[in-house]
């Protein structure tokens, strides 16, 4: 016969058994009511609540091949209160990003993202409107036109060269190729972006600071966060990813908006060397026109400059890193390449961009591995 104080001693752990299937239970009816008000691809099943993210490994991109061959082509993760869906097939990912891209133009931000953008002013997570169409018509049509990347050739020799020199000065010293592929992009791009508006010690000031904050929200744009997969939790930013980024933002805020002033002060003209413009200039003197006016000011500028810097810094160090491992794990590929430039530009001779058309080999490698980094 079970006391009185016996059986209150076990009413808690009664009403969690009982309380726990009924909650798997409504769990097992919301999901199957979901799925057929909306289909959705298969995909391997998570735990409640917090999804698949228990399961992901390290090695995201061969699990996520794994997983393709075991649900197909495309397929579905709940990580936390997102669902995500994974393309693995060249013909689908064709279809989404060439065929049907403003289906899929809006996308999703993390806290990160967010800040790092300027609350969606950028291209990369500005909502797909007229505001979005303009700033990417500016940036393609103008800022990346043959033109406008032929009037910024002497820079990015300069920095190239510029690097080459100062590895010769550390001749038997290991290289890092990411850090050394880093810098030049970066210095590339930022003389790229404002021209000669800072020189001397003071661009290399600037640059070191820059390529310091660019790096480490390199980190947090990474960095698995609570808050992008359990929105409700994001306002006790429990990793404090959200007070750092907004830390390295004010910083890069202050530098450009130096720039900017300082621009703005001496007048237009672009750079000093045959009067060309240089991005900031062709920016600035878009807030000019009237019918613009209303949709794009200095935020915007700004939020076009981070994508300028953090896209090229990353996709540019990023291949040439897993290139240049390529070619020194393969002897009979860095031969092949050898020889080619050799025929091409000569053995006493300096690789010039227009030498590039005429590598088809290096072409094909740099090709090759890109596709198998992205």
């Amino acid at each position: 016969m079970i006391s009185l104080s016996d059986s209150s001693s076990l009413s808690a752990p009664l009403v969690i058994l009982i309380s726990l299937p009924i909650f798997w239970c409504l769990f097992m009816l919301f999901t199957k009511s979901r799925n057929k008000t909306a289909p959705t691809p298969p995909g391997p099943w998570g735990l409640p609540i917090v999804g698949f993210l228990p399961f992901l490994r390290p090695d995201m991109h061969i699990q996520f091949t794994e997983l393709a061959r075991q649900y197909g082509p495309i397929y579905k993760l709940w990580l936390g209160t997102k669902l995500c869906t994974v393309i693995s097939s060249p013909s689908l990912t064709k279809e989404i990003v060439r065929d049907r891209d403003t289906i899929f133009a809006n996308r999703g931000s993390t806290v990160a993202g967010r800040i790092g953008s300027y609350n969606g002013n950028d291209i990369a997570f500005c909502p797909y409107d007229s505001s979005w169409r303009t700033r990417r018509k500016l940036f393609v049509h103008d800022m990346l036109s043959n033109s406008s990347l032929d009037a910024t050739f002497n820079l990015r020799k300069d920095e190239v060269r510029k690097a080459i020199r100062n590895i010769y000065t550390k001749i038997n010293t290991p290289v890092q190729i990411w850090e050394l592929a880093s810098d030049i992009s970066l210095n590339a791009i930022m003389s790229m972006v404002w021209g000669n508006t800072i020189e001397g010690e003071r661009k290399d000031k600037i640059g070191a600071a820059v390529s310091s904050l660019v790096a480490r929200s390199f980190d947090l744009l990474g960095k698995p966060n609570v808050s992008d997969y359990f929105p409700v939790l994001a306002r006790f930013d429990i990793q404090g990813v959200e007070k750092e980024m907004s830390n390295i933002m004010q910083r890069v805020d202050e530098i450009i908006e130096d720039i900017i002033n300082e621009r703005s002060k001496v007048g237009g003209g672009g750079d000093k060397n045959g009067g060309r413009l240089d991005f900031l200039q062709m920016l600035m003197e878009f807030t000019d026109k009237q019918d613009v006016k209303t949709e794009f000011g200095k935020t915007q500028i700004k939020a076009m400059i981070m994508d300028i810097i953090i896209g090229g810094k990353a996709t540019s160090s990023n291949t040439i890193e897993w290139v240049m491992a390529e070619v020194m794990r393969n002897p009979e590929v860095m031969e092949k390449v050898n020889k080619e430039l050799n025929e091409v530009v000569g053995l006493n001779n300096v690789v010039e961009e227009f030498h590039i058309p005429k590598l088809v080999y290096l072409d094909a490698v740099i090709r090759k591995r890109y596709v198998y980094t992205q």
